[in-house]
């Protein structure tokens, strides 16, 4: 049995993409016979003890500010390495403990620190490219969530192809899924709405929203009971999206209700006329993933790894206002358009689980032992 320490602490509060990864992860590792450690920030031992089958180890509590984490990374996790002393270190976001000889997975989510710099903020572009490269660099073996990222490392940043390890993630079907009447009603009564068109994720440049709200009033022009526009999910660093919020006409609804409990968004998802999610590039696209599983008709881009995800489950568009607005508005006029996404796109969620993640990840522990072998 393969021991492996989990350094999770990098991971935010909010439980965005990379906190329901590892969320997912841990318990499909479990499960595949992976004997587990998890290190952690204290604020989540309770919650990683409810969802796997390890009893977590809490670092520091100044672990919580991200320039102390990175201090313990360095000085306190490879302590806890020497003693533990498991097969294998997995660092599931970027960074990684230098003062270590064990083998070394580092999960890397996108290449778009290096292909789309401004959508990022200014001082997490250059530490995250130094990351990548030093991951790259240093690691045994590196995990990406789809063939696009790898060829983007590739291209951009010098990865070695055989050192990559591709591992799509999963969709948690206990929470998403096609909603109830019930849920959706209860949805529709807190957003104090009837149809809308969703938009689920942390609102960041790359994601392109201030577009999506131009194109989804172009798209509404002229339309008797026009669907609002839900944009659910973090404030993010986007400094166009109050302006882009501030041009939307009196006659239609723009509603920003921020985070949503998970238990919530199954019945946004597949409650929505459309979900629209036209990211001018993903390493995966989780949000797609989950709104497909709730049988949500979806409309999104074939920037990078999108059409991996999507395949032909989701309705595609580019990025450009006059492109979504085109594309949405097919979608909203074609009822029987919708329905086929919906029953394609329930179908092709299923085939992305947990546990072929775990799988996957499992084959690059074993890579990494492998590769660390060789070297002795």
């Amino acid at each position: 049995m393969v021991r492996v320490l989990l350094d999770a602490t990098a991971i935010p509060a909010n439980r965005g993409g990379v906190g329901r990864y590892v969320d997912n992860l841990i318990p499909a590792l479990s499960r595949a016979g992976i004997d587990l450690r998890v290190v952690c920030q204290p604020r989540d031992v309770e919650h990683l003890r409810a969802i796997g089958n390890t009893e977590p180890i809490a670092a520091p509590r100044s672990t919580a500010r991200v320039a102390a984490r990175l201090v313990w990374e360095q000085a306190g996790l490879p302590t806890l390495i020497r003693q533990l002393k498991p097969d294998v270190v997995h660092a599931p976001h970027y960074t990684q403990p230098l003062a270590t000889r064990r083998p070394l997975v580092i999960t890397l989510h996108d290449a778009t620190f290096f292909t789309s710099p401004q959508a990022h903020r200014s001082i997490k572009g250059p530490f995250f490219r130094t990351a990548t490269k030093l991951a790259l660099r240093r690691a045994d073996c590196c995990v990406v969530p789809s063939k696009a990222t790898a060829a983007e490392l590739v291209r951009v940043a010098g990865a070695a192809a055989g050192r990559l390890q591709v591992a799509y993630l999963g969709v948690d079907s206990r929470v998403f899924a096609p909603p109830t009447e019930s849920s959706i009603k209860a949805i529709r009564a807190k957003l104090k709405v009837q149809r809308y068109v969703a938009f689920l994720g942390t609102l960041e440049p790359r994601k392109n929203v201030p577009t999506l709200i131009r194109g989804w009033v172009k798209a509404c022009e002229g339309r008797e009971n026009p669907p609002a526009l839900v944009l659910a999910g973090g404030a993010g660093w986007d400094d166009q999206v109050d302006a882009a919020a501030a041009a939307v006409p009196p006659s239609l609804t723009l509603i920003r209700p921020g985070y949503l409990p998970i238990d919530e968004l199954a019945g946004l998802l597949g409650g929505a006329d459309v979900v629209a999610y036209p990211s001018l590039g993903e390493g995966f696209g989780l949000p797609v993933l989950e709104a497909m599983a709730c049988g949500a008709a979806v409309l999104t881009t074939r920037r990078l790894a999108l059409p991996e995800v999507g395949g032909d489950a989701v309705a595609y568009t580019e990025p450009d206002d006059i492109s979504i607005s085109t594309s949405l508005a097919a979608l909203l006029d074609d009822d029987e358009r919708r329905a086929s996404l919906s029953a394609a796109a329930i179908e092709r969620a299923a085939g992305f689980t947990w546990d072929a993640c775990a799988a996957a990840h499992v084959t690059a522990y074993e890579r990494a032992i492998a590769a660390r072998q060789a070297q002795t």
